[in-house]
């Protein structure tokens, strides 16, 4: 069974259902990911309802109990982000693939701003603003996520820094951080223990943590003072940035006019280099 057929399955039997197992199935369906890495303790705490409530769910479902339900949770999870099992799929697909993709990442971008609270922006915002230094901390292609993030802010004329993996591990360069500093991770699946640990190191020094990642359940969210979630589906390979560039490009913009007076004058000074001949053909236009 994967999370269509999963899916598909408790939308049909979503509607027969009494109250509170409907309550409980939808809690499924729109946290798939969330549940399955919780314990049946924690799901029925959040929901206010009993662990026998959610055995009593699992097995109007058709499995055995809840521990058959999470079982199938966490394996249609680990799928998704499986690039075999994914590539499967996409030549199963052929010429659809091309067309799924477009609605996929549509859908990221809309669940992304679905998700989106400008309150958390402007308190985002401030953080920065107050924050003597910023750092910026990704794995794999959520370090591509963090790339684009740090450029902006040193475009901004911030005091920006990007830890990545090299002679130093990502624990090391978080160490190097003052307690008046701001800690932004990216973190998408799979979930890397390196970067757990380091944002656990800027926890523990008082070190701001705000992250951006897909699911409450990521391990980061624990030691976050703030977190923004993304929508990263992919049909193909395990994780989307498309839903993760969109938030940054919302943040780092509301962070520009924020800013005012100092940014403005950062970006007066980027104009004037990117005017530079040496560096770029102005006559084809100039953006940065």
């Amino acid at each position: 069974m994967d999370s269509v057929d999963l899916q598909n399955m408790m939308l049909q039997k979503i509607t027969s259902m009494p109250n509170k197992a409907r309550r409980v199935t939808a809690y499924l369906l729109s946290n798939m990911r969330k549940a399955a890495f919780k314990s049946i303790g924690e799901v029925a705490d959040e929901l206010e309802v009993s662990k026998a409530q959610l055995v009593r769910v699992a097995r109007v479902l058709g499995f055995s109990g809840y521990s058959e339900l999470k079982d199938c949770l966490q394996t249609v999870i680990l799928e998704q982000i499986n690039p075999a099992a994914m590539l499967t799929k996409a030549v199963d697909m052929k010429d659809e693939l091309p067309e799924n993709i477009l609605h996929v990442e549509h859908a990221n971008i809309e669940d992304t701003w679905a998700q989106i609270d400008m309150g958390k922006i402007h308190e985002f915002c401030g953080m920065v603003e107050s924050a003597d230094t910023i750092a910026f901390v990704g794995w794999g292609i959520s370090s591509l996520v963090m790339e684009l993030a740090y450029m902006r802010f040193c475009v901004m004329g911030l005091q920006a820094v990007l830890f990545k993996r090299g002679s130093l591990s990502l624990v090391e360069q978080v160490r190097t951080l003052k307690q008046n500093s701001l800690l932004v991770v990216c973190e998408m699946p799979s979930y890397a223990i390196g970067v757990t640990e380091a944002i656990e190191e800027g926890h523990e020094k008082g070190v701001k943590i705000a992250s951006i990642t897909d699911s409450p359940a990521a391990p980061v969210c624990r030691y976050s003072d703030i977190s923004f979630f993304v929508s990263a589906a992919s049909p193909t390979f395990g994780s989307s940035i498309i839903g993760p560039l969109f938030l940054v490009h919302l943040m780092t913009s509301s962070l520009v006019v924020h800013l005012g007076e100092p940014a403005r004058d950062a970006l007066e000074k980027q104009a004037a280099y990117l005017h530079d001949e040496r560096f770029f053909h102005p006559i084809f236009g100039l953006k940065y």
